[in-house]
């Protein structure tokens, strides 16, 4: 069975070739008028890292690891500084112990284990993260990473309430392949879906598939149960309560520092088999934006609603790089979507936006449609499944490229987004001598947009972190200076704590950090997260 690659994105089998690497390079080279030669691709025998600091209990032996490919591999999340460091073959802290829990009783013991001793507790999904959720933190006795991937099970599906009781740390797509005998879906498909969980998701309020109406996967959470070092942590499943507040609530989003979640009662649905798209060209961005606004005011739900800036579009959808792109999809297991989309499209029209009769696809009630899956809106979506496998082509080339994300209301969006562009640019301009920036709607709302921008520029090879900081610190002041939100679905992590700790009200963090107090008092889960101690 292939591993999980301990710099790039996926397996070790989809780790590129040294050639597909020099096309990489060849590319690039061309864009930006300079020579690249793409360094070696690193080896996990030339790995060094510092020797476990901790004695695994004979106890909890068979379950735990200290492997080299075990501690690299558990040792960072995704993020762009994640990969450019594992690249480069720097672990300076390494968990020393990688525990992989097969039940509720191993995950107890190992958080007694860890509690007890005053070894930090990392909580691990997918580690798709790019906040730097999973990174230890740098002070520590021991480190034990806490991998849920063995509590990978559907367990039980209520078929009438249309209900599923989930373990946390199943992967996206088996999550699936569970539910498709029982022509159910949970339907949430964030960009990490191949390598994120149910409780990565849970814990760090993941947004996905639906860019309207659900958009996060708050909406799908029944009840949770999550063991602390206090013991266990479970809601009462209910479709709905008003019974004081909620304590899913205070599990959602919080990324590991209270406990772990090992399993859930999700709300899932019958899998559509009606589904209509259309690709809407509108001479700017700003239309747009605007055709995206009706739309969602006028509460038709469209479970895609994204709009994508000129820049965007021509290197996601194809366009010709001065028009903006708004993608709508519809779909249902019950009800013909053609009459949707069409009002849609009418108010996409209204607000300047252009689309023939005939590039409007209506699915019929095949599971396999592929409304949504040609022309335009299909090419954006393939170039959205692959792009988290991109950045195993660039990096050591020099390339600094990464994403930001946030929401903020309509009212200030147009003000807003120029404010964000200059601040990035600026921050290009002075550490890559120029770059892009370019911006897509992820998930649209009445009240306003979740925009999600992308920025690149050549840096130079071997100071690509710092400039990365650089940028990233423009960005993120940016945002906060704006109005927005330092994150609307990334999470918070290690990396936006300065701006989450602007964001929060005082008197909420010192509330979390009672809580926190109560069910971890050792403070061993992911210390620095959120909150410090």
């Amino acid at each position: 069975m292939a591993r999980r690659s301990f710099w790039a994105w996926g397996l070790e089998t989809d780790e590129p070739s040294e050639e597909e690497r020099a096309q990489a390079a060849g590319r690039l080279a061309k864009r930006f008028g300079v020579a690249l030669e793409p360094p070696p691709i690193p080896r996990m025998e030339d790995l060094d890292l510092r020797a476990p600091r901790v004695v695994v209990p004979g106890a909890l032996a068979a379950f735990c690891e200290t492997d080299t490919h075990s501690r690299a591999a558990h040792a960072y999340g995704k993020s762009f500084r994640d990969v450019v460091r594992a690249f480069n073959r720097e672990f300076p802290n390494p968990p020393d112990v990688v525990a992989r829990p097969r039940n509720e009783d191993e995950v107890r013991a190992t958080l007694e284990w860890c509690s007890d001793s005053g070894y930090v507790a990392i909580p691990y999904g997918g580690g798709s993260s790019v906040v730097g959720g999973v990174e230890p933190p740098g002070e520590s006795r021991g480190i034990v990473t806490i991998d849920l991937g063995e509590l990978d099970r559907v367990l039980e599906v209520d078929a009438t309430s249309r209900a599923a009781r989930i373990q946390a740390g199943v992967l996206g797509p088996a999550l699936e392949a569970q539910l498709r005998p029982y022509g159910v879906t949970l339907r949430h498909f964030p960009q990490s879906f191949e390598y994120s969980t149910l409780g990565g998701w849970i814990v760090t309020r993941s947004g996905g598939h639906y860019a309207t109406n659900h958009t996060h996967i708050d909406d799908f959470v029944e009840s949770v149960r999550m063991l602390t070092p206090r013991g266990p942590w479970e809601s009462r499943r209910l479709p709905g309560s008003g019974a004081g507040p909620s304590p899913d609530r205070l599990v959602l989003g919080s990324e590991g520092i209270l406990g772990i979640v090992t399993e859930a009662w999700m709300r899932i649905q019958a899998r559509p088999r009606f589904r209509a798209s259309a690709g809407v060209v509108f001479p700017s961005f700003e239309a747009a934006a605007e055709g995206a606004r009706q739309v969602a005011q006028a509460k038709l739900w469209p479970a895609n609603c994204r709009v994508l800036d000129p820049g965007e579009a021509a290197a996601a959808a194809g366009l010709d790089g001065t028009q903006a792109l708004l993608i709508l999809g519809f779909e249902s297991a019950d009800v013909p979507q053609d009459s949707f989309v069409r009002a849609a499209v009418e108010i996409a029209r209204g607000a300047g936006g252009r689309i023939d009769d005939a590039d409007i696809k209506i699915g019929d009630d095949r599971d396999d449609s592929e409304a949504g899956r040609q022309g335009a809106v299909g090419a954006w979506r393939n170039s959205f499944i692959r792009a988290p496998y991109q950045r195993n082509l660039t990096v050591g080339l020099g390339l600094i490229g990464d994403t930001f994300e946030t929401a903020i209301t309509w009212d200030r969006w147009p003000e807003f987004d120029a404010t964000v562009r200059a601040a990035v640019s600026r921050a290009l301009e002075e550490v890559c001598g120029g770059g892009t920036v370019t911006c897509r709607f992820t998930h649209v709302y009445p009240d306003g947009p979740a925009p999600y921008y992308t920025f690149q520029g050549l840096g130079r090879r071997g100071a690509e972190l710092e400039q990365w900081a650089t940028i990233k610190r423009a960005a993120s002041d940016a945002v906060m200076a704006g109005g927005g939100t330092i994150t609307h679905h990334h999470a918070v992590g290690r990396d936006h704590r300065p701006w989450y700790d602007a964001q929060r009200p005082r008197l909420f963090a010192e509330a979390l950090r009672a809580v926190k107090r109560e069910v971890d008092p050792k403070g061993v889960l992911n210390p620095g997260v959120l909150i410090d101690p």
